[in-house]
């Protein structure tokens, strides 16, 4: 038998609920026969109704409490009041009152405060007598009818008269009932919404106020004698003499009733729950991780929930997010500040005491949300809800109650995510720890289980229970918690499981290795099988409980087939403790109970007090190596009690099965990868590091260049070989099977059910490598060996997913390399799906590795493939914006952005990220126009400095490269610090301003936020503000450092390459863990913090998506591609090449081309109007001057208006603009630069024609005063004629007009201009120059012969024209023949250029003028002063004979020159032109003719035809330029790139090497002849010169009719000022000579309007004339005679500067003419450039662009013949950008050209053919098209 003592069990704690507010069931006492109301425990009465004792505990309040239907955690009923009670006895027994001493605590509890002292003796009384009565003794055997009824017995025998007085007006009664707390909220509301009749609801209600008690029935029955006066004497009449049991059986069915549709209830309150919060659709369509991790602008905001249907989206963005409030489900209140102040000024308002009740009523109990989202959410949500609760450290719901079917869930696959890390007792002395999966962990489990109803919350008590001294957390959710009030509605039998996990520290830790804590939500009676669940699996269940009666007794007894061990917490009050004490007793050999299975708990004991005795029972029970039992094998006890288990569905298991058939085999992890995932391995680190290789060269030794190059190609054909002769093993095909299905859920079944295995076989393995290691350190020292290889083992110890996602990419890898060699067909393919399959699995949230962690390397080809499958996938809407993370390993970088966006990154301490993953994440359709992109890219890095790496050489540059990368890739970078590392700190800052520098000068410039972790003060930000500077002050100095080490010759600050403030820029945010781990919850403000830093980040999106376009996957692509190739290098910024950067460029250029052509256009139309203005208008008169000051405004303008345009297309939002923005400066200097030419060539060709003008002036003046008298003459003839008697004829008139003309002539003598010998002049002048040179050129001028002797084709190369000293000295560098070939290309060059300034000269129709010679002379000085040529060393012969030729040709055209200028300007000549003219007027005069059609026909014929002409000669020039820049083959002349990119592939269709030689030896000379070639098959193909001939006549005929019938309307009287003004009006457009003038005005008296008409009459006859003329013009022809020439404007559009590459020759093709840095897309071999090895005088394969990354060296004459590195050309030749080729296929266009044609060359340049490494020798046609395709980025351009 048990004693009736047991041992106090602490202090109870405080009712949660408050007290004293709902109604108190007094707990009697009584000795054999005494009826007891038996405790309901909110359990509808199930059998027989027993009537045990009810034993009353002592409260520190003073009050029995036993209100029936209270639980733990508040589901709704009003917690107890209190009453006086007696004092707690200062003893360890049990302390119980006697049966007299608590009836008279009873009777004055039973009292209403109103009572006065006589109705209080009164009760007294009845109660003696009734005591009196009962037999000493306990009875189970039923109760005896007292002789006064209980208020209950009234309400039981009075039914039926009680349903008829209520039924009348229940509504009435509810209110009174509610009023005086009776009833609560909710079940008012209950029964108001009671769709049945009122007498049904009248016996709900009679049920619901029997199950609350005696007192509730007292109450009950109070409220209605005041309602309805006299009713209880009514109904004490009425029930005297009924029988008690049959009123109790009708009560009994009708609770029978209540019970017998449970699940029906239950479905409709799901139904109502799920309608509450607005989810009914979500119980079918679940949510799922995708879509609640989508970017939704509600997602982006902090705000409190304020209606209800806000509550489980705000509970799963704050959970996700790690936010420890997530559970609150308060929502928020607003209230105006006027209605505020409105209700200050009233008086206290009765509605704030119904305030608490209000928020009950319109609020969600926090675990009803839970059970209510777990059951709207797929599995692979709920895992996630799970997994982030336990890193919140809430407790877990272990078993759902029934939701959605009739059975409870068991959570076993929501939990196996879950991971935890703790160090048991037995491991704390060797610093060990464990880590293992949460479901696979054996443990003890304590479950925790109420019978009946509390006064206190089991919950609340859980939460002490488990927590640490002075670190206090809410494990349980409770009464006293946010929400917790709120009555339960679905969540009754839940059961919640929370653990305690030690850490090793034997002082504070409470327990010395894990236990589990289950915890049952509701009666134990209500959820049977829970709790039969619980006693099966755990390892002790306590039992709550405040007393035991005959219906526990009868529950309990049903366990004693039951294996489990139970204790009892019993909570008392003072009273009679003898029932529970028996009932107990009885127990005790059923449930193999002792006393130390009972714990006593009294209602006012110390609580902590009581938590340390639960803890010591608890410890005693684990030390007893109790039954351990892990979650994963609950599921099969849960299957025998018919609890369905979460991953029991069919495509779970399935997936299972199928990830077994692969992790079933992995044992020995380093042994599986080499056996099962052999590409990976060895092969794929060779391969990384030949690829490395080939960009590096740094093992080349004295191998030659590309010889080198083939090799490495070689070995790396040849690993791809191996790799793609692999068959794919077992495991890879069962996993390819796995993620193939169509159905999303079976391949996230599948992808889980890998990670889980895997991981488990990971741990294991690292857990045996870490101990073996531990060991042989102990043994052996850190030198030893084999410590060395078992840390190695460890390191590699790691199998994930990503290493089988990464052998099908090494499989597709080698595979595509095959097809690409031609060693495979396209038809064998058999891994083409692996991108697609892949592609679906971004798009459903699964991570792809973008960097491979263990080989440091990127599978360029299987990313590219599977992003643009993937932006196919997503028809092209796929603007991405991408976050990276970078930081020191173990920092929380992976946390920070899984708590941030919700996501998955591994964070385990085994598992550190390697390499680098990203994350898709989609933005909601209505947030894409907002913010700009579709996509969030997030990518988790690898840790900077991390220790595995630390001991390789090249752990700094790992670093380096990686930095560079992610944050090249990078819209925001989180740089993640840890401030209490003030050295890692510096390193990482080191390598992040080195990757920002290089981002800068290749014009991306990323935001960067620097995040200061476990920084929690709240005057951090303050206080750090010194450490912000003296960071800004770092971030400079290294910034420094980074430039010198990138070579930059600037000084540089941080701010110059981003945008910092340091004030924005930085976050400080707190440690992750409130305590210490493993029991540590998450920091509330580190999540808040974290949440802050993401909304500033989306601020922040919205801003740049305005300014800068976002990437889309395609730019992604490309910017991966280029930052790879170039970080592959060791210069980065001098090795990036971006077709993204160069397609912007490419676009700038081409837009500066329209521009510049535009300016120059503009020009050339402007200069030839001043032309005709300054030879229609004398020198002399003013308005000739003003052109001077209309040219520099004319000038000004066209600059700004080209700095106008770049400004606007900077700021017109272009795609990738940005990238361009660093050649800006370029382009502007190129606008002056063009001005300042344009200016030059403006002022030359208007000086050039008033000089040419002023030359004429004297004769113009000699010639008018010749007209004068010989029109004198004329007019005296005339008269005299006319004064004969006889009419001569037209033969008497000639010979008179003869004899007049003659005599006039002797009479003025006409002055002949002097023909003068120019060549003399010009010889003199070259010796003049040639004379202060030195003996050396006196004495080749003296051997010199005439000038008249040299021609331009007479010029020969002599081997003395070159310095042989010099090359003695500067030896074996180049041969004699290269250094002949140079100095002929030189002369040819100069000559050339010298010619045209000739020509052009010659052109002029001017007379010659001796500064023509000097700038020759200074053109060729020029030249010849320049580096490039003194490094020549020519000797003096070189320049004397040069200077000889060109002047020699320069006399000739000059003396040409001079005699046809006096052959047109003779005054002799030009009077005789005039004599026909004379004689025709002299004529038509005599014989009275009607001249007017003549002289229109003249003026016509002799006046307008030549300067119309010359105005079509003018103007067509510049008409074919815009034609060809218009018409289909524009695209050739955009940009130099597009130029070159045409010249190459034409020259590779036509494969005419004699083209090549020439486009090779003579670039320039090339370009032009190409240009002319391309413009004449043009218009001979079309013919729509003509029609440009027909536009300019038409528009310059038109404007002639207009100017003509403009002057008509102005009434001109005399035919002469008509055509004054006529020649005023056109003096812009049309040359109309004075001479051809003279015949018409002279003694022309024709009516103006019949000239003018006449002359609109022959206007058609002339523009035909004129076409006519211009047709029969052969193309070359009529091309050579315009001024402006559209081969050479073109030509200046192409050719840019003309410098070529100084090792192989190749034209910079840089946009605009102010350039700094020349650069070329793609090199040659420098052979082309007629390099030739010294001694064998083969021709020299080697690419400049190969060999500047290689370990080469060169010498030249700039070297002055020393080796010098070719890494460091830039020494000798800064302005050249030499890049590294962008693949290993970008130089196979000249390599094939080489190949192909590599003995004509030989023969060509004198040498001997190249020996070519062998891989050139299959470069084929196709593929060098190829390749000069990806070198232009032209991949559409098609093979003719």
């Amino acid at each position: 038998m048990l004693m009736s003592g047991a041992e106090k069990w602490g202090a109870a704690t405080s009712p949660e609920g408050g007290n004293g507010v709902g109604s108190l069931d007094p707990s009697v006492s009584s000795e054999a026969g005494k009826e007891v109301e038996k405790p309901e425990a909110g359990m509808r009465p199930s059998g027989r109704e027993a009537e045990n004792p009810e034993v009353a505990l002592p409260s520190s309040q003073g009050s029995a409490v036993t209100n029936q239907d209270a639980t733990e955690d508040g589901n709704g009923a009003q917690k107890p009041g209190a009453a006086a009670g007696c004092p707690e006895k200062a003893t360890n027994q049990f302390s119980l009152a006697t049966a007299e001493d608590l009836a008279e605590v009873q009777i004055t509890r039973n009292m209403p405060e109103s009572s006065t002292a006589e109705e209080r003796s009164c009760l007294r009384e009845t109660d003696q007598n009734r005591k009196g009565a009962v037999s000493p003794g306990p009875s189970r055997q039923g109760s005896v009818d007292s002789a006064e009824l209980s208020a209950d017995e009234i309400i039981c025998k009075g039914r039926k008269r009680l349903i008829e007085i209520l039924h009348k007006d229940l509504e009435l009664v509810l209110d009174d009932l509610i009023s005086q707390s009776i009833i609560t909220e909710e079940e008012y509301e209950a029964l108001d919404k009671l769709e049945e009749d009122t007498k049904k609801k009248v016996r709900k209600l009679l049920i619901l106020v029997q199950k609350k008690g005696k007192r509730a029935c007292g109450q009950f029955l109070e409220c209605l004698e005041i309602t309805y006066p006299g009713v209880n004497l009514t109904l004490r009449c009425s029930v005297h003499g009924c029988s008690s049991l049959a009123q109790r059986d009708e009560v009994q069915q009708e609770a029978e009733q209540e019970e017998k549709h449970p699940a029906k209830e239950k479905s409709k309150a799901i139904k109502d729950m799920l309608t509450k919060l607005k989810l009914e659709m979500n119980q079918s369509k679940k949510f799922s991780l995708q879509e609640v991790l989508e970017i939704r602008s509600e997602s982006l905001k902090e705000s409190t929930p304020c209606t209800i249907e806000d509550l489980p989206w705000h509970f799963l963005r704050r959970v996700l997010a790690l936010n420890v409030t997530a559970r609150s489900t308060r929502l928020e209140m607003e209230t105006s500040g006027d209605q505020r102040g409105k209700e200050e000024k009233k008086k206290i308002d009765e509605s704030i005491f119904l305030s608490i009740k209000m928020d009950e009523r319109d609020s969600v109990n926090p675990l009803d949300v839970l059970c209510i989202i777990l059951l709207c959410s797929d599995s692979f949500l709920q895992q996630e809800i799970l997994s982030k609760m336990s890193m919140c450290q809430f407790a877990l719901p272990l078993l759902l109650p029934p939701l959605e079917t009739s059975k409870c869930t068991l959570m076993l696959w929501a939990m196996r995510d879950i991971v935890k890390t703790w160090r048991p007792h037995s491991l704390a002395d060797h610093r060990g720890f464990k880590e293992e999966s949460l479901v696979l962990t054996a443990m003890p489990t304590i479950s925790f289980v109420r019978m009946g109803s509390l006064s206190f919350s089991k919950s609340k008590l859980l939460n002490e229970f488990l927590s640490p001294s002075q670190q206090h957390h809410d494990f349980f959710l409770h009464r006293d918690m946010e929400g917790g009030n709120v009555p339960r509605e679905i969540a009754d039998g839940l059961v919640e499981i929370a653990w305690y996990f030690p850490g090793g520290q034997k002082s504070s830790d409470l327990f010395a290795e894990p236990v589990a804590v289950a915890n049952l939500h509701g009666d134990i009676e209500s959820h049977w099988v829970q709790f039969s669940f619980l006693s099966e699996v755990s390892s002790a269940v306590f039992i709550f409980v405040e007393c035991i009666g005959e219906r526990e007794f009868s529950l309990l007894s049903s366990l004693k087939e039951s294996a489990a061990e139970y204790y009892f917490i019993l909570e008392y009050h003072d009273g009679n403790f003898n029932e529970t004490l028996d009932f107990l007793n009885d127990l005790a050999p059923v449930l193999k109970l002792s006393s130390s299975h009972i714990l006593a708990k009294p209602a006012n004991s110390n609580t902590a007090k009581s938590v340390e005795q639960l803890r010591s029972t608890v410890g005693r029970i684990i030390s007893a190596h109790p039954k351990r039992v892990s979650i994963d094998n609950m599921a099969a006890v849960a299957r025998e009690l018919s609890i369905q288990v979460d991953e029991d569905c069919q495509e779970c298991q399935d997936a299972r099965c199928c990830a077994l058939k692969i992790t079933g085999d992995v044992q020995d992890i380093a042994k599986y990868k080499k056996e099962m995932l052999k590409l990976q391995g060895d092969l794929w680190r060779n391969l990384a590091r030949v690829e490395k290789e080939l960009c590096r060269m740094e093992r080349q030794g004295d191998t030659p260049s590309e010889e080198y190059r083939s090799e490495l190609k070689g070995k790396l054909m040849l690993l791809c070989q191996q790799q793609n002769e692999c068959n794919l093993t077992m495991g890879l095909i069962n996993f390819i099977l796995g993620i193939q299905p169509s159905q999303s859920a079976k391949k996230q079944y599948f992808l889980k059910w890998m990670k889980f295995n895997l991981d488990y076989v990971v741990r294991a393995n690292i857990a045996k490598l870490q101990a073996e290691y531990k060991e042989k350190c102990k043994l052996l020292g850190d030198d030893d060996q084999k410590v060395t290889e078992i840390d190695q083992l460890i390191s590699s110890s790691s199998l994930g997913v990503e290493h089988f996602m990464r052998e099908l990419g090494q499989f597709y890898e080698a595979e595509c390399l095959m097809v690409r060699e031609g060693k495979l067909s396209k038809n064998n393919r058999q891994f083409l799906d692996f991108p697609s399959i892949v592609a679906d699995l971004m798009l459903e949230g699964f991570p792809l590795e973008l960097i491979d962690g263990d080989a440091s390397n990127i599978p360029l080809q299987w990313i590219t493939d599977v992003l643009t499958l993937l932006n196919s996938k997503l028809r092209s809407r796929s603007k991405l914006f991408v976050i990276t993370v970078l930081g020191v390993q173990s920092t929380g970088k992976s946390t920070l952005l899984n708590t941030m966006f919700g996501l998955q990154f591994a964070v385990s301490s085994g598992r550190c990220t390697r390499g680098a993953f990203m994350t898709l994440l989609k933005v909601q359709e209505n947030l894409i126009q907002e913010l700009g992109f579709d996509f969030i890219l997030v990518i988790d890095t690898e840790g900077l400095k991390a220790p595995e790496l630390a001991k390789l050489e090249d752990s700094h540059q790992h670093d380096n490269e990686l930095a560079t990368l992610l944050i090249g890739l990078s819209d925001i970078t989180l740089v993640n610090m840890a401030m209490e590392n003030a050295t890692e700190m510096k390193d990482i800052l080191q390598i992040v301003t080195h990757a920002f520098l290089r981002m800068e000068e290749i014009g991306q410039r990323p935001n960067c936020q620097f995040v200061h972790q476990n920084v929690s003060d709240v005057s951090a930000y303050d206080q750090n503000m010194r450490d912000r500077k003296h960071l800004l002050e770092q971030l400079n100095v290294m910034t420094r450092a980074a430039a010198k080490m990138e070579k930059l010759g600037r000084d540089i600050k941080f701010s110059d390459i981003m945008d910092y403030d340091p004030e924005i820029h930085n976050w400080y945010i707190p440690g992750l863990w409130h305590g210490v781990p493993p029991m540590a919850s998450v920091n509330r403000g580190y999540s808040e913090k974290v949440f802050e830093l993401k909304k500033y980040l989306f601020e922040f999106l919205r801003e740049r998506s305005v300014k800068k376009s976002p990437k889309d996957i395609p730019q992604f692509i490309e910017w991966i591609k280029s930052l790879w190739n170039a970080v592959k290098h060791e210069n980065f910024i001098f090795s990036f090449r971006n077709s993204l950067i160069a397609e912007a460029y490419n676009q700038l250029s081409t837009k500066y081309s329209e521009w510049d052509w535009g300016f120059r256009r503009e020009m050339h139309l402007w200069v030839s109007e001043q032309e005709t203005v300054i030879q229609n208008t004398s020198p002399d008169k003013p308005d000739c001057q003003n052109w001077q000051r209309e040219l520099q405004q004319k000038l000004f303008c066209g600059e700004q208006q080209i700095l106008k345009s770049l400004n606007e297309y900077f700021g017109s939002g272009a795609s990738n603009l940005h990238l361009a923005e660093k050649y800006r400066e370029d382009f502007v200097r190129s606008a002056n630069s063009l001005k300042r030419e344009l200016e030059s060539y403006s002022y030359n060709k208007c000086n050039d024609a008033i000089h040419i003008k002023k030359g004429r002036q004297k004769i113009d003046t000699l010639q008018t005063k010749y007209v004068k008298v010989i029109e004198g003459k004329v007019d005296r003839l005339l008269e005299k004629c006319r004064k004969e008697e006889c009419r001569l004829d037209d033969e008497d008139l000639r010979r008179e007009f003869e004899r007049m003309w003659t005599e006039t002539l002797s009479e003025i003598s006409p002055i002949r201009l002097e023909n003068r010998p120019i060549y003399t002049d010009i010889e003199l002048c070259l010796k003049k120059d040639l004379s202060h040179r030195g003996s050396s050129f006196n004495q080749k001028v003296q051997e010199a012969k005439s000038l008249l002797n040299y021609r331009i084709n007479s010029f020969q190369m002599k081997s003395e024209y070159t310095n042989s000293s010099f090359w003695d000295h500067v030896k074996n560098m180049v041969s004699k023949q290269d250094r002949w070939c140079k100095a002929e290309e030189l002369a040819k060059s100069l000559m050339s250029k010298c010619v045209k300034y000739i020509n052009e000269k010659a052109n002029s129709r001017g007379d010659y003028d001796e500064t023509y010679c000097v700038e020759l002379l200074h053109i060729i000085s020029e030249k010849l002063q320049q580096r490039e040529v003194n490094n020549l060393c020519t000797t003096p012969s070189f320049e004397v004979d040069l200077k000889f030729h060109i002047l020699g040709e320069a006399a000739r055209s000059f003396q040409k020159m001079h005699e046809d200028f006096i052959k047109e300007n003779d005054p002799w000549v030009r009077l005789e032109k005039l004599k026909p003219q004379y004689f025709s007027t002299f004529t038509d005069l005599y014989l009275e003719k009607d001249a007017h059609q003549t002289r229109a026909k003249n003026f016509c014929d002799r006046c307008l035809h030549l300067a119309l002409v010359d105005y079509v000669n003018k103007r067509l020039g510049i008409e074919i330029v815009d034609d060809v820049l218009t018409s289909t083959q524009s695209i050739g002349y955009a940009s130099r790139s597009f130029f070159q990119f045409q010249v190459l592939k034409e020259l590779l269709e036509d494969r005419n090497v004699n083209n090549y030689v020439r486009y090779l030896t003579a670039y320039e000379e090339f370009v032009k002849s190409w240009i002319w070639r391309q413009v004449s098959d043009h218009y001979r193909k079309n013919g729509d010169l003509k029609n440009l001939e027909n536009e300019i006549l038409s528009a310059i005929v038109n404007k002639i009719r207009e100017v003509l019938k403009n002057l008509m309307h102005k009434g001109v009287e005399k035919l002469s000022e008509l055509l004054e003004m006529f020649c005023k009006e056109m003096q812009k457009e049309l040359v109309i000579s004075k001479d051809s003038l003279v015949g018409i005005q002279f003694k022309n008296m024709s009516n103006p309007s019949q000239f003018v008409a006449c002359v609109e009459n022959f206007l058609p006859d002339l523009q035909k004339q004129i076409l006519s003329e211009f047709d029969a013009l052969d193309l070359e022809s009529k091309l050579s005679k315009l001024p402006v020439k559209p081969q050479d404007e073109i030509f200046k559009r192409v050719f840019g500067c003309g410098k070529q590459c100084p090792f192989c020759q190749a034209p910079c093709e840089a946009g605009g003419s102010a350039h700094k840095v020349h650069f070329a897309a793609v090199h040659r071999p420098e052979g082309l450039g007629r390099i030739r090895w010294e001694h064998t005088e083969k021709l020299v394969c080697e690419l400049c662009s190969t060999s500047v990354v290689s370990q080469c060296r060169f010498r030249n004459a700039e070297t002055g013949g020393k080796w010098h590195p070719y890494k460091d050309y830039q020494d000798y030749y800064p302005e050249w950008h030499i890049q590294p080729d962008a693949s290993i296929n970008a130089s196979d266009y000249w390599k094939f050209v080489f190949k192909e044609f590599s003995y004509h060359f030989a023969l060509f340049y004198n040498a001997k053919p190249a020996d070519l490494p062998e891989d050139w020798k299959n470069i084929t046609q196709e593929q060098a098209l190829e390749a000069l395709k990806e070198t232009y980025n032209m991949k559409s351009a098609p093979l003719s």
